[in-house]
């Protein structure tokens, strides 16, 4: 039992790294299932459609999934256009807080895309048919040769003895997908560690405060879920109550559609009142009736969490 909570402890601490590690996990299985069962390369004048399509379309599928996926998206466009004479004043007001949250939550939906065409390349099965047939390729690759060059390199998915009389001189197509897709690999490994260092470094709070912090969101949630369930648990019962025996209901105090908005935006810091998440600001602000609650300004992307634990 203590190494089964052990386990558990250590998947809840990491459960992002283990999240994304995961994504990319099942979409280069899928992709190997594709590349071996699915796709067949034309060897014809098409190659170039039916290989990017294979590389690009299902990278695309997998980004706007992401978007779907994270509860940042849904979070900031929930109510955002409660009226249609509201809408475009909020989206003027609200487009620099739509970039800055857009920023991680893209960041996130790339990392499936990314896996895909990464471990598409190191394949190369789809490199292969769709540069077979692009004329640049072709030009490089048959510089020098004999006429029917370019014929023979559309056939050479379908046909791997072709390659000898083609890649004298050259890397063949499989070694210059698997050079792509390493430098892409590399690419995105500094970028990420770039950025996260970055972040790191512009966070409004130390260390071991950021670790705290992530310890209450994660708390103030438990309660959260505990309490809404009880207190709608209590509203039922009235009703079907009421229902039943046919009287009128008590008054019975629950959040009105005012509260609920205000503790649903999104989080901001402000470094001279700091509050944890936007429950703390509504409670410690009058119920969100004071100035303070409305100036809250920064929105740091190592605070993201506080979001997407409330939404997770």
């Amino acid at each position: 039992m203590d190494k089964l909570r052990g386990v558990l402890d250590f998947c809840i601490r990491h459960q992002t790294v283990l999240g994304y590690s995961l994504v990319s996990l099942l979409t280069a299985a899928s992709e190997q299932i594709f590349s071996s069962a699915v796709f067949k390369c034309p060897c014809n004048s098409g190659n170039v459609l039916y290989g990017s399509v294979f590389i690009l379309v299902p990278a695309l599928i997998l980004f706007l999934l992401g978007y779907m996926v994270n509860a940042r998206t849904w979070r900031l466009l929930t109510g955002s256009c409660p009226s249609a004479k509201d809408c475009s004043s909020s989206l003027q007001g609200t487009c620099m807080r739509c970039c800055c949250v857009l920023g991680p939550v893209t960041a996130r939906a790339l990392v499936a895309p990314c896996t895909w065409i990464a471990v598409a390349l190191l394949s190369a099965s789809f490199y292969e048919c769709a540069a077979s047939g692009n004329s640049l390729v072709q030009r490089f690759m048959c510089e020098g040769k004999e006429p029917d060059c370019k014929n023979l390199l559309v056939k050479v998915p379908c046909d791997k003895t072709l390659l000898k009389d083609l890649t004298d001189e050259h890397l063949s197509l499989q070694a210059q997908s698997q050079l792509i897709g390493w430098f892409l690999i590399a690419s995105i490994t500094t970028v990420v560690l770039i950025a996260k260092c970055c972040t790191r470094c512009c966070s409004p709070v130390s260390y071991l405060q950021l670790k705290f912090w992530k310890i209450y969101t994660k708390k103030e949630l438990e309660v959260f879920d505990i309490k809404a369930k009880e207190h709608a648990a209590k509203l039922a019962e009235m009703n079907m109550k009421c229902f039943f025996e046919a009287t009128e209901p008590a008054p019975f105090q629950t959040p009105s559609n005012e509260d609920w908005q205000k503790i649903s935006f999104l989080y901001t810091f402000n470094p001279q009142e700091q509050y944890y998440s936007m429950i703390h600001k509504y409670v410690n602000t009058n119920r969100g009736k004071n100035i303070q609650f409305e100036q809250g300004d920064l929105i740091p992307p190592v605070l993201a969490f506080v979001d997407e634990a409330n939404t997770s």
